[in-house]
């Protein structure tokens, strides 16, 4: 392990002002967003369409950090036989790939997910890092039960597996040179309030760091996935953006180490201005109790991509329509990971 470049490659991931691309959907995930705006999703057409997003000069070389690619995207060339990840390449940022394979049911659990993919997974590495990626991606899927029937969830155990994948996944990629993000999300689909959110992802940052210890990954060498602190979707209180900031803040700094370089946040079903919203203000909060000790950004995917494609809908005469309107929003996030956005900016833009 040559943790000298893992630290230089992490840092590079959180650099101030950028941010990641998530563009690893699968082919269901995608498929749905597809059928959203009346576009077929075959293999020419997702080609096209993050060919579009990899050619967008404007986000990709001033905005964006990084690309999470899915297992189908890395291996594809452009239309001018260009490979994708040369691309990403070209614009500046930094190719990765999402290795986690999916979810099953989780025995005697029920209701809740493990993650599975680490069968065979040095070797998916091995051949990843040759293609060009030089980080990685394994999302961990936490629920919060609804109602008095979900109490039990989440249960220890799911929190406890789940840790100890994440932390396996984290030390093979450290192993063959590729940074990990790791990625434990705690849905905000229930009906939970923020206070819960806090509650339970603090359970699951202090038991994924316990396991990552275990597992010696060294977090100089990382980069942080977290959701923030918000209520359920289903909650009857909404909280202020404010106040998402704040206790997103305060679980941090109790529950991530200093020497974690950086930490990406997922949008985890946020609309556009709201994810952009919250990462802005907690860069306003101010340096109180004390600076935050790691870089602090965006790894966001639908609140990146959905005005994109509306705009694209499939048609080659709106790739430049489609272009601008991920300009603008990775752009916006790239004000917010300052503490420089406005929600006047959008008006503009609008």
């Amino acid at each position: 392990m040559n943790l000298t470049e893992l630290n230089r490659i992490a840092t590079a991931m959180v650099a101030p002002g950028k941010g990641i691309l998530a563009a690893d959907e699968s082919s269901g995930t995608i498929k749905k967003r597809f059928d959203a705006i009346g576009v077929e999703s075959t293999e020419t057409n997702r080609r096209d369409y993050r060919e579009m997003l990899f050619r967008a000069k404007e986000a990709m070389s001033q905005y964006i950090s990084g690309v999470i690619l899915y297992d189908e995207t890395i291996w594809q060339d452009a239309a001018d036989g260009t490979p994708l990840i040369k691309l990403i390449e070209q614009s500046g940022a930094i190719p990765g790939i999402k290795v986690d394979e999916g979810t099953q049911a989780l025995p005697m659990c029920p209701g809740e997910l493990v993650t599975v993919g680490l069968d065979k997974l040095a070797e998916r590495l091995k051949r990843y890092y040759e293609r060009g990626a030089r980080f990685a991606k394994w999302r961990a899927v936490i629920d919060i039960g609804s109602g008095t029937d979900g109490r039990g969830i989440p249960s220890m155990t799911a929190i406890s597996v789940n840790a100890h994948a994440l932390a396996r996944y984290a030390a093979l990629c450290q192993a063959a040179l590729i940074v990990p993000i790791v990625e434990p999300e705690v849905l905000m689909d229930g009906d939970h309030d923020i206070d819960r959110c806090y509650e339970v992802t603090s359970r699951v940052l202090n038991k994924t760091f316990q396991e990552l210890r275990v597992q010696r990954v060294a977090l100089e060498g990382m980069v942080l996935k977290p959701n923030m602190v918000v209520p359920g979707k289903k909650c009857p209180k909404q909280a202020s953006v404010e106040e998402v900031a704040e206790k997103t803040i305060r679980l941090l700094k109790a529950c991530v180490p200093a020497a974690v370089p950086g930490i990406a946040f997922l949008s985890g079903g946020q609309s556009d201005e709201e994810a952009t919203a919250h990462l802005n203000a907690m860069h306003k909060l101010g340096p109180l109790p004390c600076p935050l000790p790691w870089g602090l950004t965006f790894s966001y995917g639908r609140a990146l991509q959905a005005a994109p494609q509306k705009a694209w809908s499939g048609r080659p005469e709106n790739v430049t329509a489609a272009q601008n309107a991920f300009s603008h929003r990775a752009r916006m996030n790239g004000l917010a990971s300052k503490g420089e956005w406005q929600s006047s900016l959008e008006k503009k833009a609008a």
